[in-house]
């Protein structure tokens, strides 16, 4: 699987199917990708609909015939909109065209739902856990022992999510081997060190810092 890093929280994995996660795109001053570069997605995932998450989706669905994944309320105005929706919540699993979404506890507000929550996408045998914005929860353990991803993205921007520190905390308790620092410096108010966080992280962890644009393959 091929992930690659957007920018801010937008996510896009390829594999036998293209994901994407939070894609938050048009004003996004980091993205590396246009709504008008998106010409094919298989499945849209949206931690919660705050404007830098759920972004670009409603339009990436139409575009594309994607499936739209998020919390109830928001998928269930996706499908008013015209859109596929899959209505889900938090500890439930679907899958749908190849892709598996399992939706984890996060530790952050929301309109819609009330509540954002983090997601672990199964593609290609390969478990990728997506925080969304949360702070720090004892719930990463249980994330880290019952969906045991092969990498995770956290966010550290230590204003609207965990600091540094706090996210450093975070890889231990879920005990994930590869970690990738992302929600920061997008704008001005959540400028963060990613070099700080990978010095704070202890233990046998792989710490990737990733620019926007960058990506890696699993």
């Amino acid at each position: 699987m091929k992930i690659k890093w957007i920018g801010h929280s937008a996510l896009l994995l390829e594999g036998s199917r293209k994901v994407l996660i939070d894609p938050f795109l048009s004003g996004n001053p980091a993205a590396t990708v246009s709504l008008e570069d998106i010409t094919e997605c298989d499945v849209v995932v949206v931690t919660h609909d705050h404007g830098d998450h759920i972004g670009d989706s409603f339009e990436i669905c139409k575009k594309t015939g994607a499936i739209f994944v998020s919390l109830n309320e928001i998928s269930e105005l996706a499908a008013k909109e015209g859109l596929t929706a899959e209505l889900m919540n938090v500890g439930g699993t679907i899958e749908n065209n190849g892709v598996k979404v399992s939706m984890v506890p996060a530790l952050h507000t929301a309109d819609l739902g009330g509540t954002a929550v983090g997601v672990v996408v199964e593609l290609d045998g390969i478990s990728v856990y997506h925080a969304g914005d949360t702070g720090l929860s004892m719930e990463m353990v249980l994330i880290g022992e019952m969906y045991k991803p092969d990498i995770a993205f956290l966010p550290i921007d230590g204003r609207f999510t965990m600091t540094p520190r706090l996210a450093a905390k975070a890889v231990e308790l879920l005990k994930v081997p590869k970690v990738v620092p992302i929600h920061f410096n997008t704008f001005p108010a959540i400028k963060s060190s990613p070099e700080e966080f990978k010095s704070l992280v202890k233990g046998d962890y792989e710490v990737i810092i990733m620019k926007p644009g960058d990506s890696l393959e699993l």
